[in-house]
């Protein structure tokens, strides 16, 4: 969520304004406590820092008219509205103002290598209708782009277009974020160098904003979950892929072009010299994802042909099933270790399909990073699985778009 902090010094007519966003602060300026716009008002009551127009004028030092003139605004806007049940000191109990999170809706999509989630949701993020769907990426932006937007109508239903404030996606593929363009040359190659947000919004007139699945599944987690405690958070996706993403300072970290997270590529000591679809040999995707679990077990003679397969293994008791299992966790641990040492996070989250589906994994993979990591990175580390699940890229990708047309340069935008 944007917050915005305004602070006076000593007793002029001058604040600082300091506007953060998801990736921490993006713009400081002294200026006049007049200039304190609608937008600003906005993020203070979303905030829950100023929730009546007496908290408004204490924290921005506008004038009771001033203060008047922007919460009008909002309210025949509707993005506030006026709740009358504050605590009373004697009088009349004052009018809160509470964000309008109904004012219109956002489109989510999280898409996964072969599963993909949908979702209308409100502007605080909460779903208003989901569903899931299996569609295979690699049948390009021509197919898949087209499916996504049809399933979005449908979810909609009578609601007007003009409800929808904006779109946010995630994809299995490195983005370019300012433009919405993938450059994966290796995973969703027909996808490669597409500008997402200008095919979408020829459908849905909207600002869109894409990235990469995992950060907007660590987005997600992060801020549903762990905001209100930890800044730092190394979220690992575990499925048919692995991918990672990191929240750095409270926002993501997408690094200089976007490629910040790609530990699927990052090699291990006794892979085994399996080959990788990047071309290098015992990268920990080839050695430790879904896919390389089943591949090993149909190499000891296992007949799987889904995860649910080899959990059923796991469940009878299958020693060389647990073995698999086990060692993907182990060389998986190398990794995250390694990301540990560099990244020096409060908490790793483990999610995607494998880890649901195996605690032993899960297990092996503390043990290594505990062994290998510095004695400083994993003092306090704590190292858990996903609380939110399938839920978290829906989370993330609503929040994506939401923190955007939400904030207060949007919200002071001319209509």
């Amino acid at each position: 969520m944007t917050k915005v902090g305004l602070v006076r010094y000593g007793t002029g007519d001058m604040v600082d304004l300091i506007v953060t966003d998801s990736s921490g602060p993006v713009m400081t300026r002294r200026t006049a406590t007049a200039l304190a716009t609608s937008g600003d008002v906005l993020q203070l009551i979303r905030s829950g820092e100023a929730v009546t127009r007496a908290d408004i004028g204490r924290v921005t030092g506008l004038s009771r008219p001033a203060v008047a003139l922007r919460v009008g605004e909002l309210l025949r806007r509707g993005l506030v509205v006026e709740r009358a049940d504050g605590p009373s000191t004697g009088g009349r109990p004052p009018v809160r103002l509470a964000f309008n999170a109904s004012a219109g809706v956002v489109l989510a999509a999280s898409v996964g290598a072969s599963r993909t989630q949908l979702a209308v949701c409100d502007l605080a993020g909460e779903p208003l209708a989901v569903v899931e769907q299996e569609i295979d990426v690699e049948r390009g932006p021509d197919v898949v782009l087209p499916l996504i937007m049809d399933i979005w109508a449908d979810l909609l239903g009578d609601r007007p277009a003009s409800d929808v404030w904006g779109v946010g996606m995630g994809v299995p593929a490195i983005v370019e974020f300012a433009a919405g363009r993938t450059e994966s040359v290796r995973v969703m190659a027909n996808w490669t160098g597409i500008a997402i947000p200008p095919l979408i919004r020829e459908r849905f007139d909207v600002p869109v904003f894409v990235d990469n699945d995992v950060n907007v599944i660590a987005m997600g987690e992060h801020r549903k979950v762990y905001a209100d405690r930890y800044d730092d958070l190394l979220f690992v996706k575990v499925s048919t892929r692995i991918g990672a993403g990191v929240i750095a300072g409270g926002g993501i970290l997408r690094g200089a072009l976007g490629a910040a997270g790609e530990i699927g590529h990052i090699p291990v000591r006794d892979g085994g010299g399996v080959l990788c679809r990047c071309g290098n040999t015992d990268c920990v995707d080839s050695v430790a994802s879904a896919t390389a679990i089943l591949r090993d077990l149909r190499a000891r003679g296992r007949d799987v042909s889904s995860l649910a397969d080899a959990v059923a293994l796991v469940r009878a008791g299958d020693a060389e099933t647990m073995a698999v299992v086990r060692r993907a966790g182990r060389l998986l641990g190398e990794v995250v270790a390694s990301a540990v040492n560099l990244l020096n996070p409060a908490v790793v989250v483990l999610g995607g399909d494998v880890v649901e589906a195996f605690q032993p994994l899960v297990s092996a993979v503390r043990e290594v990073v505990y062994s290998r990591s510095t004695a400083l990175a994993t003092r306090s580390l704590r190292i858990e699985r996903s609380a939110l699940g399938p839920a978290a890229g829906i989370a993330g990708c609503a929040l994506l778009a939401i923190d955007h047309v939400l904030s207060a340069e949007a919200v002071d935008a001319p209509r």
